[in-house]
């Protein structure tokens, strides 16, 4: 299990970790993980995980002079040029350096023969025989010469780098077979409520869980990886502690629940946490929806976060607490989020922070709407959450939480 920063002390949460702004609960919660032990896995097993070291290319890119044409490798002079031989791609040129008025017909990304002064593009070549003619070019041009991309041990990533598709290339590119990474962090997840049917159409007095199917996903897309999902009854009350302090949290490093976590009769998250002496990061945050969402870590260094039962109250949390405490488990920078002119019948919450759902035409940012604390319509057909400060106004730039999984 990690260790983790110790943020607070007391079993209750003390005043500094109540109601926090929403950009310092973003902030409190990426500080308060380490990240975890580095790994080396193949370049296979490496998309969406994060590097834990500068990657680096053990030889110059491209390794050679290389055609960036197919046509001819021309020596010096003006031609016509006498061709001595073809090299392709894949080939080695062993004829030598070319002189005066010599050539090699050449196909792009084959070596380029020492003493060629530039790459004749064929289509503006006149061929007769052995002989070739073409303009005249500046030197060197459609070379791409060794390591003109970057030198022998070059920087090309930093640590912290999520690993994508381009960047998988570029690691196989520069003779990579192997990466280090930060593995995903481990999330199990607790859905409590005892209105909640799993199946089918819920009978009158229940509602069907949402956030059961919604929680998975969205945590791979946050850089997580899902251990399990439990359903916990509110009653008899101490299902929920029983379930938080199970055997080996089901080997995860974080422990997501959903509902209990405000001051009903029936939420008892807060309740075990101060029974179980845990340190709080935050306890609610100063938003509209998502107030009572919290996070806390147990004495032995797992992570508690608590998601508001309502499902776009919990995607709100989620985004605010869990998906930056991800970040900082995998040694991820927390995210610099872009900010976009926004407009539209919007009001800001004073004194909180609103997270509404928008579209977002390449310019401005529109609310998509249906974004009540239970409905997840807006949320479903948005491009981003706004985060609509106490102080924006209308027309002012919004950060946006882009929601691209």
């Amino acid at each position: 299990m990690v260790a983790m920063t110790v943020l607070a002390t007391a079993a209750a949460p003390p005043a500094s970790c109540r109601d926090l702004p929403w950009a310092v609960a973003r902030e409190r919660a990426h500080a308060a993980s380490v990240p975890l032990p580095a790994r080396q896995v193949p370049l296979a097993r490496a998309a969406g995980l994060t590097l834990a070291d500068v990657l680096r290319t053990p030889q110059p890119m491209p390794g050679f002079d290389t055609a960036a044409m197919d046509g001819y490798a021309v020596g010096p002079g003006a031609g016509p040029w006498r061709v001595r031989g073809v090299v392709r791609a894949g080939d080695a040129w062993t004829g030598g350096p070319l002189d005066a008025g010599e050539a090699v017909e050449i196909s792009t990304g084959a070596p380029v023969p020492a003493g060629a002064r530039v790459v004749m593009p064929l289509e503006r070549t006149d061929r007769s025989g052995t002989l070739v003619r073409g303009p005249a070019l500046a030197d060197g041009e459609h070379i791409r010469r060794a390591g003109e991309d970057a030198p022998a041990g070059a920087p090309l990533a930093p640590a912290g780098t999520r690993i994508g598709p381009a960047l998988l290339g570029l690691a196989a590119a520069s003779g990579h077979d192997t990466l280090p990474v930060r593995p995903r962090p481990r999330v199990r997840v607790l859905v409590t409520g005892d209105e909640l049917t799993h199946t089918g159409r819920p009978a009158p007095g229940r509602v069907r869980d949402a956030l059961g199917p919604l929680l998975p996903p969205l945590v791979q897309a946050m850089g997580g990886e899902i251990t399990d999902v439990q359903h916990i009854p509110d009653r008899p009350a101490g299902a929920l502690a029983a379930a938080v302090r199970g055997t080996s949290y089901c080997g995860a490093d974080v422990t997501v629940v959903t509902g209990s976590t405000s001051v009903g009769a029936t939420d008892q998250l807060r309740m075990l946490l101060a029974d179980a002496d845990a340190r709080w990061v935050a306890d609610a945050v100063a938003c509209r929806p998502g107030h009572p969402q919290l996070l806390a870590q147990l004495p032995d260094g797992h992570c508690v976060v608590g998601l508001p039962g309502n499902p776009y109250a919990a995607l709100v949390a989620a985004h605010t607490l869990l998906a930056p405490l991800l970040a900082g488990f995998t040694a991820r920078p927390l995210p610099t989020l872009p900010r976009i002119p926004l407009t539209g019948d919007i009001r800001s919450a004073p004194g909180r922070t609103r997270l509404i759902p928008v579209t977002w035409d390449g310019t401005t940012a529109h609310p998509a709407g249906g974004h009540r604390p239970a409905f997840l319509h807006g949320a479903a057909l948005a491009d981003a959450l706004a985060a609509v400060a106490p102080e924006w106004r209308q027309g002012d730039p919004a950060p946006l939480i882009l929601l691209t999984a």
